[in-house]
């Protein structure tokens, strides 16, 4: 028997008694067709007009006669309707809607080559494919409301479409699609799956989203993809991805070359990707790809060095040695691989890469445990790496690296308030990686776990001398870049914070989450209020259960005068967090002058939030 799908919203209609003729039917039948419609609109309009109102009429008018319109008439394009600073256009065809989205963006890019910062006009897009309602020249209904919806969530310079054009275009664009799962946007009933369009300028850059993140070809790029748990014991995948991270610590301290972030890394995990789609996606040159299988007491790894270019191995090797010889494992790796891109080290590099750790092999396992835990950040995931680096510090007091983590852990305790004790935990975090410094002074961690205590501790000046001394130590650390960055806007120094974030996310192009809130901070403290609204919308994108992405985004409406958004955001993060407290955050954040912090309580009154 045949079944009938009925949606949720359809109702029984009773039988009417009437005859109609065909004729008068058909002349009261709204009239529809199906469509692709691109919404577009400026980033940053208000700011634009208020710095210069004339010269920023005059660059869209520009862009309209010289930019869309030719574009428009490529892809065969119709302008339903310009509205102040955006458009709306319709397409018969998906393919071509992208296409002239993507060829807008790059034209758009080249156009602002060659307009200062604060002048330059960028646009968000947003394409669905749908049903629309048609009167006159004018076209209506979800189809047109779910495109807007994907442009609010587009970022600036970026593109975000529907799953109905996904399904079109996929194999017909040359471009790369990250998906963004299901949106729950305003006014429409179903969740909208969304995509974000990433396209490669001609110059070999790899843009990402805004465009923020770009790796250069000054030197060579190289990703140490996590190394394959070939021990038959699931167990042991710690082990596997532990070898892997120190591998990259290594060679993160050599300056002649950029070495892409664990984190980054790691979003290959158990993926079946080609070395050139790494390429394209990180930026590199090069990848270093390996196993490691452990037995008893023996332990094997194979590593190999790829050019992605040809796809050819450079170099490969075998290592199968007693279990207490890892380390010096490690070592043959880095040198080998440094011997393989012929790279000349200076005598301040061997002596960073001169390794100070530990005999004992459990304190290394513990050491390796707690790692995978604290990359949880969960509460439950901290507590055990507590346990497991208290663990390897009672096997090996003389071991520097488990006090620099358990420094970090006690941090996480501090920022998150899980203890009661929290100043005394500060006070702690310092000590430990103090601690770690004294044992071992080439340790990045421990400059990096100092640094961090004297950011909550409120000594700005003396957390940023320590990030310096890390990335001495370690050039490719992306997180102490960031978080040079962080220190400097709590300082009140948020124009200076740009550069050392964007760096970070450079050599992190699949960057935490919680970067794009750091970097929508700073963008908030400094006016910038579109573009904080659209890293912020990707923040929660990528972390639903946010709340303080949800409560800057609020203050950030506030100022843009969207109090409705506002008030959504808000209920929002409470949903989130029935406990969230302004006041907890106003005692927890390190501003060096409080009136930063009150920026964000303004920006919540503007809105009508009686925060």
């Amino acid at each position: 028997m045949p079944v009938v799908h009925r949606h949720a919203h359809d109702r029984e209609l009773p039988q009417i008694p009437i005859l109609k003729s065909h004729h008068s039917m058909a002349a009261q039948r709204t009239k529809r067709r199906l469509a692709a419609i691109m919404a577009a609109d400026v980033a940053g309009y208000s700011r634009l007009m208020g710095h210069n109102e004339a010269g920023t009429l005059a660059q869209l008018k520009g862009c309209l006669t010289e930019v869309i319109d030719p574009n428009l008439a490529r892809y065969d394009g119709r302008i339903v309707k310009v509205m102040g600073d955006g458009l709306l256009v319709e397409f018969s065809s998906a393919v071509d809607a992208v296409e002239s989205a993507l060829d807008l963006q790059t034209v758009m890019d080249k156009r602002n080559n060659n307009v200062p910062a604060t002048g330059q006009m960028v646009f968000r897009v947003g394409v669905h494919l749908g049903d629309v309602i048609v009167e006159g020249d004018d076209i209506y209904g979800d189809g047109v409301n779910i495109a807007a919806r994907l442009e609010g969530l587009s970022e600036p310079g970026s593109i975000c479409i529907s799953d109905d054009v996904y399904r079109q275009v996929r194999g017909k664009v040359d471009a790369k699609f990250d998906d963004l799962g299901a949106q729950r946007v305003k006014n429409i009933i179903e969740p909208v799956r969304a995509y974000r369009v990433s396209r490669e300028s001609k110059k070999g850059l790899v843009r990402y989203a805004a465009g923020i993140a770009s790796v250069t070809a000054e030197k060579p790029a190289l990703a140490v993809l996590p190394f394959v748990n070939m021990s038959g014991d699931v167990e042991q995948e710690y082990f596997a991805d532990g070898m892997t991270e120190d591998i990259i610590t290594s060679l993160s301290k050599l300056s002649q070359l950029t070495v892409i972030a664990r984190n980054s890394s790691f979003t290959y995990k158990s993926r079946a990707v080609t070395v050139q789609q790494i390429s394209q996606e990180l930026g590199v040159s090069h990848v270093i790809e390996g196993s490691v299988r452990k037995a008893s007491n023996r332990v094997r790894i194979t590593a190999q060095l790829i050019e992605c270019a040809s796809g050819g191995h450079l170099w490969a090797d075998r290592y199968d040695r007693e279990l207490t010889d890892i380390f010096a494992i490690q070592d043959e790796v880095t040198a080998d691989i440094v011997g393989a891109m012929a790279l000349t080290l200076s005598s301040d590099e061997q002596w960073r890469l001169v390794r100070n750790g530990t005999n004992n092999l459990e304190a290394y396992d513990c050491l390796l445990r707690a790692r995978e835990q604290w990359w949880r950040l969960t509460r439950e995931g901290t507590k055990t790496a507590e346990t497991m680096l208290d663990r390897a510090i009672t096997l090996d007091p003389g071991f520097s690296t488990p006090y620099a983590w358990l420094s970090y852990v006690r941090v996480q305790d501090y920022i998150n308030e899980w203890r009661s004790n929290s100043e005394e935990l500060l006070h702690q975090s310092h000590d430990l990686a103090e601690k770690a410094i004294k044992l071992n002074q080439t340790d990045p961690d421990g400059h990096n776990a100092l640094a961090c205590a004297h950011l909550w501790m409120r000594e700005h000046d003396k957390a940023l001398a320590e990030y310096k001394r890390t990335i001495a130590l370690e050039p490719n650390n992306a997180r102490a870049h960031v978080e040079i960055g962080w220190v400097l806007h709590y300082a009140g120094r948020s124009a200076e914070a740009l550069e050392p974030i964007k760096q970070g996310m450079r050599l992190d192009p699949q960057y935490p989450d919680a970067y794009l809130h750091i970097l929508a901070q700073v963008y908030f403290r400094l006016g910038r209020f579109e573009e904080a609204t659209g890293l912020l919308k990707r923040r929660i994108i990528r972390k639903p259960d946010t709340d303080i992405s949800r409560v800057l985004l609020a203050a950030t409406y506030g100022y843009l005068g969207r109090a409705e958004d506002a008030k959504t955001q808000w209920v929002d993060a409470l949903t989130a967090n029935p406990n969230f407290s302004l006041e907890q955050r106003r005692r927890v954040l390190p501003y060096k002058d409080p009136a930063d912090f009150q920026q964000i309580v303004e920006g919540l009154h503007k809105a009508g939030i009686p925060a």
